[in-house]
């Protein structure tokens, strides 16, 4: 009896031990698993020292790579002819996801991703939804413009500290592509919906990568009178700020909350939240939820909004704001995409 009741218990430690092994070999197989999980991100022209959305893009996929332990690489583009080695060489390396950041890579990754079935793509302000491993992360860059718009409208007709009553208002923009004129076309809708005889003058500088070009027309506008000057042009838009303070008129940001660029001179930035569409979607291919096709980030989910104010702003037209909010998230207000 003593002697099976000693074999019962054997086994059950036993048991037990092996559990205990099979737990502890889960838990480091989950680990390993993501270790080996490679993230790779090409950015646009522009850079990742643009401050805005290529820069935005790299910090979703360092902030996945510190919270899910990760592994990322980063490759920077210089030209437009680099954008398809340069996916090459990440979807070569077997990379889990290549993350192409921008419009105007768009028929790059659809040559590579044709060329790489097995590996996917996610690009950032372009729809491709017809390959299967490819998700397109898009964005209403219009409602985040609209509520600059009625932001700096409604700073204009309470004669904010150095405005000056024109009611002119300056738009720079780098190249004339969809997402810079959503974000136009809004902000353009909003001012008006303010200030109905408002003068918004529009521009293009051809170029995301020039900060000296987006401060000479950003120094033409303002001659003209405008007390704000939109930047929606990347690195080029660096340029507008800096032309914006040493001319002592404000500045709006674009895709990023800008005010640490100059703070007394950034009146608020219109953001679109590349970093937080980079982070799901990194975090979702990594769980297994990768789904091709386009995702749309707005103000319902989040994904684009306005930056908190410059110190001064009056809290009425914080109010404001919050209410155009609510009626844009309601669908009260229909807002333009494309500039007219």
């Amino acid at each position: 009896m003593k002697k099976k009741l000693y074999v019962v218990l054997s086994l059950v430690v036993i048991a037990a031990l092996l559990l205990s092994l099979n737990v502890s070999w889960n838990k480091a197989s989950g680990s390993t698993s993501n270790a080996n999980f490679k993230v790779g991100l090409v950015t646009d022209v522009g850079g990742v020292n643009d401050r805005s959305f290529n820069q935005s893009a790299y910090e979703g996929m360092k902030k996945a790579e510190k919270e899910l332990k990760i592994k990322t690489t980063l490759i920077q583009s210089k030209q437009m002819t680099d954008y398809i080695p340069n996916l090459q060489k990440l979807a070569k390396a077997n990379y889990n996801l290549v993350v192409a950041v921008g419009f105007m890579m768009h028929d790059a990754v659809v040559t590579v991703a044709k060329q790489f079935p097995k590996t996917k793509f996610l690009i950032i302000d372009s729809e491709i939804s017809d390959l299967p491993n490819v998700v397109s992360a898009m964005f209403r860059e219009e409602q985040a413009g609209y509520l600059a718009g009625v932001a700096v409208a409604s700073l204009e007709k309470t004669k904010f500290a150095k405005t000056t009553g024109k009611n002119v208002f300056g738009v720079v923009g780098g190249m004339k592509i969809p997402p810079v004129d959503r974000y136009i076309a809004g902000f353009k809708a909003g001012v008006l919906s303010e200030i109905p005889n408002a003068k918004v003058i529009i521009k293009y500088t051809g170029k995301f990568d020039d900060p000296a070009s987006g401060k000479q027309v950003a120094l033409s506008e303002i001659a003209q009178g405008a007390d704000f000057v939109f930047q929606v042009a990347g690195q080029t838009g660096l340029g507008v700020i800096q032309a914006a303070k040493e001319k002592g008129v404000y500045a709006i940001g674009v895709d990023s909350d800008q005010s640490y660029v100059a703070p007394n001179t950034v009146v608020t930035s219109a953001m679109k939240r590349v970093d937080v569409a980079t982070y799901s979607i990194i975090k979702d291919t990594l769980n297994g939820k990768f789904k091709s096709g386009i995702v749309y980030f707005e103000l319902k989910n989040n994904g684009v909004g306005l930056a908190p104010f410059m110190k001064g702003v009056p809290k009425s037209v914080s109010d404001k704001i919050n209410k155009v909010i609510a009626d844009i998230k309601a669908g009260k207000i229909k807002i333009p995409t494309e500039v007219k």
